[in-house]
């Protein structure tokens, strides 16, 4: 009976020890585990790097631990913190408390985009990014992308109202993340306002700002970071730049070019000297007709209207006609370009048909630049008779 006893008894404290071993082993790494995530959520996340520009210098993109990215757009400046999907809240806010900077909060997935800046759409469209952009301020006879195109017809992006007039209740209906618009918003400010009002940040894109065309197209890298798609941007960016350094790799043609249209008042419409298009024909090897035009107007319009008798007493000479028809659309002939104005008979250009035309997509091509100005340098050194040319085509 005593030798049971004992032996329920020493069974008994083995057990308890047993247990409290376990509990001993299991409780320190359980609190280390606690401490360890609330030290992380405590932290500011750190710093870890900045993306590398070669040409644009208006944005710059900072990356911080734990899938932050600080996007400032110098002109301005507007800052947007883009905020991974899962995101503890009480990080966010101690990193934005950390920035002392007034930011917009962009939350990833960033989708149902509503893009009012047309120029972006194919940025959008290069990185197979278009099922993020549900809404279209352009209706899709509009577009001469063919993504944009396809994703309105097959009902996958939605007409939602253009930048000055947008479909609010539409916007709101899709869960719109992100208002994309152009310059323009700002001579509608109240627009910008009720979005912001109703929620929905706005990203405004300011790329013209940029001194170099390929700049430009380096805003892909700007949209890129806010879809995580940053590998693919740099490899579809490369390219571009592989377009440039072939044209800047071949002699200087010193051919002049006279880049203009005609509108509907009879008047010329040219454009500014130093304009990107201006510089997109220098880095091809060209140069633009007018050496100052425009540059002493206070107007932001990028254009110059004159009247045809100034136009042709400077641009007469031009080696190169260049006729811009993306807005008054593309003529098919140089007969077609002759009746527009009896002067024109006159140009060097047309007398040694030199007559050249870009094509309507001309401006919502902000992706190829590259290409565009590999075409020009084509051209101005006789290269081509404007066969397997995707932008510019010769008028006979």
């Amino acid at each position: 009976m005593k030798k049971h006893l004992l032996r329920s008894i020493i069974c008994l404290l083995l057990s308890a020890v047993l247990i409290l071993s376990l509990a001993a082993c299991g409780g320190t790494p359980s609190n280390s585990s606690n401490a360890a995530n609330n030290d992380a959520k405590d932290s500011v996340p750190a710093l870890v790097k900045s993306m590398e520009l070669q040409y644009a210098t208006g944005f710059s993109v900072d990356y911080y631990e734990q899938g932050y990215k600080l996007i400032t757009v110098k002109e301005g400046p507007d800052i947007y913190l883009v905020i991974p999907e899962g995101a503890d809240s009480k990080t966010t806010d101690k990193l934005i408390s950390s920035l002392g900077k007034k930011v917009v909060k962009l939350y990833q997935p960033l989708n149902n985009i509503y893009l009012a800046a047309t120029a972006t759409m194919c940025l959008f469209d290069r990185m197979d990014a278009l099922a993020n952009v549900t809404m279209s301020s352009l209706k899709v006879d509009d577009w001469y992308i063919d993504g944009a195109i396809k994703a309105m017809n097959d009902g996958k992006m939605v007409y939602a109202g253009k930048y000055s007039a947008p479909d609010f209740e539409l916007i709101l209906s899709k869960g719109c993340k992100l208002a994309l618009e152009s310059m323009m918003i700002y001579h509608t400010p109240e627009i910008k306002e009720k979005l912001e009002t109703l929620g929905i940040p706005v990203f405004v894109e300011k790329s013209t700002y940029e001194s170099h065309p390929l700049g430009r197209t380096e805003w892909i890298k700007l949209y890129a970071a806010m879809l995580n798609l940053e590998d693919k941007a740099d490899s579809i960016f490369a390219e571009q730049v592989g377009y440039l350094k072939e044209a800047e790799g071949k002699a200087h043609t010193g051919k002049t070019v006279a880049f203009f249209y005609i509108n509907s008042s009879g008047n010329v419409v040219a454009r500014k000297s130093g304009d990107y298009v201006c510089g997109m024909i220098e880095l091809a090897g060209g140069k633009y007709i007018f050496d100052d035009l425009g540059k002493d107007s206070d107007s932001n319009l990028s254009t110059v209207n004159l009247d045809m008798e100034t136009f042709y007493a400077t641009a007469k000479d031009a080696d190169f006609i260049f006729y811009n028809s993306t807005i008054m659309g593309e003529i098919s002939s140089a007969e077609s370009l002759k009746s527009l104005s009896p002067l024109l008979k006159d140009f060097k250009a047309v007398k040694e048909n030199n007559i050249w035309c870009t094509g309507e997509n001309l401006y919502q091509e902000t992706t190829d630049l590259g290409q565009m100005i590999l075409e020009f340098n084509r051209i101005l050194s006789g290269e081509t008779d404007g066969s397997g040319l995707k932008y510019m085509k010769k008028l006979n």
